[in-house]
């Protein structure tokens, strides 16, 4: 095949251009793809393993089928499995790690349409790409709907498999860089531990992880504060939906038209400003959870539209007529009494009982004293992790400070109190002059509790800041004690 100048013909680079170009699949699919590989081969484009190579897993019944895409595959360096049936491919994916599944919609007497769901539900993060025929377009489009990642119509070119990697490539990206934003925010933002030794707290987490799995909506109600997007995020990671996004939603930030364009997306020249078409949030969190936050403040004349997508799961776009769809799971919170609302006429109560299928409610921190310190606990190690400090805990003073004080801003105000405390502190503790100043101030007779969440040393420390207080000497206040003035005058010291 060589000429006389030890080259190749030049017919043999065109054909082989004529075949990249070429239909993969007929009767001469698999010679084709042999023929295709080798000549890559001739031509000096060696393939090499890298950061690109993909784990696929090709489903069809076909066997020549399966073949002749194997060979496609792996001549651009991807690794390749295959499965006939949908049960050996559900078995594959439970027990190898799979990036992305061609997936024929007709398996025999089974239906890709059907197994798509499961698949997404048994590996999460895999790409699905499912392959129909030109007159199955609508079911494909309808795969899509169901999580699949994209469609590829029979008979399709090597240039058509090669743009649909690139794409899977641009979203493999895409999510590595989500990723990491969600790491860097887990860094910044702690997550609260949910262990908890409350009874009410308690009860509360065991009805919000049983219903978590299934799709009821949720109304979560207590004080501003009080953890209620946490328990949130914790019943979507623990659905069925985790795979799925979750999309917040601040219902008093926005005025009732720019609320609606941001739940329901807006056409373009919907208003002044809209430039662009914007699919909305609940488009956004299809296949997932919608949180909707501080519901209690959603205008008026947003509620009957959204009563129709909680009972209907169809929506119109801000200027747009045409009616769309969306799967979507409902949480919502709220600080406010909705009962007297309704009451009032600013919330409709046909949206209340939409809302309120599981009712969780989440105590204040003043309600939760069992808990109180090892909240504190958990903040300040986050907080000495992000300022480079090794701290060992609280001085007894800040221990009991924290314990009497009544937090009417909740879990918002102790984060700040203790990260105020962190950055201040030059010590391995963190004393009570590093807390705000109106931790410091003596409670009122009664607050602090014996027999509660408090070490002796604590109680100790407490006991004499109080009797010094309100002795007219050390000797005095050391006889109330029954110690030693020495040894009152020590502690003192000790205790600043």
């Amino acid at each position: 095949m060589m000429n006389r100048r030890g080259r190749m013909p030049r017919i043999l680079p065109n054909w082989c251009g004529c075949l990249e170009r070429g239909q993969i699949f007929g009767r001469i699919g698999t010679p084709i793809a042999l023929i295709f590989r080798a000549t890559r081969w001739i031509r000096g484009e060696f393939i090499h393993e890298g950061e690109n190579v993909l784990q696929v897993l090709i489903v069809d019944d076909v066997a020549s089928l399966r073949r002749t895409l194997r060979l496609t595959l792996e001549s651009q360096g991807h690794r390749v499995t295959e499965a006939g049936t949908g049960t050996a491919a559900l078995s594959m994916l439970g027990s190898e790690r799979i990036d992305l599944v061609f997936l024929d919609l007709r398996l025999g007497q089974e239906s890709g349409l059907e197994l798509l769901p499961t698949m997404r539900m048994r590996s999460p993060g895999v790409g699905i790409v499912v392959m129909t025929a030109f007159a199955a377009v609508d079911t494909a489009v309808e795969a899509m709907r169901r999580g699949a990642f994209d469609y590829l119509p029979k008979p399709f070119t090597p240039e058509q498999l090669r743009l649909l990697l690139a794409r899977w490539e641009q979203v493999r990206g895409l999510q590595r860089e989500v990723d990491s934003l969600r790491e860097q925010m887990r860094a910044a933002v702690p997550e609260l531990d949910l262990s908890t030794d409350e009874p009410q707290v308690q009860s509360t987490l065991d009805v919000a992880f049983r219903v978590a799995p299934t799709d009821a909506a949720v109304l979560i109600r207590g004080e501003s504060g009080t953890g209620k997007g946490v328990l949130a995020r914790a019943i979507h990671q623990r659905s069925k939906r985790v795979g799925r996004p979750m999309i917040p939603v601040n219902c008093p930030s926005l005025s009732a038209e720019l609320l609606e364009s941001e739940l329901f997306g807006h056409a373009r020249g919907a208003f002044t400003g809209a430039v662009e078409a914007t699919e909305g949030k609940v488009a956004a969190a299809d296949g997932g959870t919608l949180f909707l936050d501080e519901i209690g403040d959603l205008p008026v004349s947003l509620q009957p539209k959204l009563l129709r997508f909680l009972q209907e799961k169809q929506y119109e776009r801000v200027g747009e007529a045409r009616t769309r769809t969306a799967d979507v799971r409902i949480l919502a919170a709220t600080n406010r009494d909705l009962e007297a609302d309704v009451a009032a006429g600013r919330f409709r109560e046909d949206l209340l009982y939409r809302l309120n299928v599981i009712e969780l409610s989440l105590p204040p921190l003043r309600e939760r004293r069992r808990d109180l310190l090892a909240i504190a606990r958990h903040l300040l190690q986050f907080f000495a992790r992000q300022t480079g400090k090794e701290l060992h805990g609280f001085t007894p003073e800040a221990e009991a400070a924290i314990y009497r004080h009544r937090w009417p801003g909740n879990l918002r105000e102790l984060r700040n109190a203790i990260e105020r405390g962190v950055i201040l502190t030059m010590d391995s503790e963190v004393d009570l002059r590093h807390l705000p100043h109106q931790l410091a101030q003596l409670p009122s007779a009664g607050r602090i509790e014996v027999g509660g969440p408090v070490t002796l040393e604590a109680l100790e420390a407490e006991h004499i800041r109080r009797v010094i207080a309100t002795s007219a000497s050390l000797e005095d206040a050391a006889t109330i004690l029954g110690i030693d003035p020495s040894t009152l005058y020590r502690k003192r010291k000790k205790l600043g």
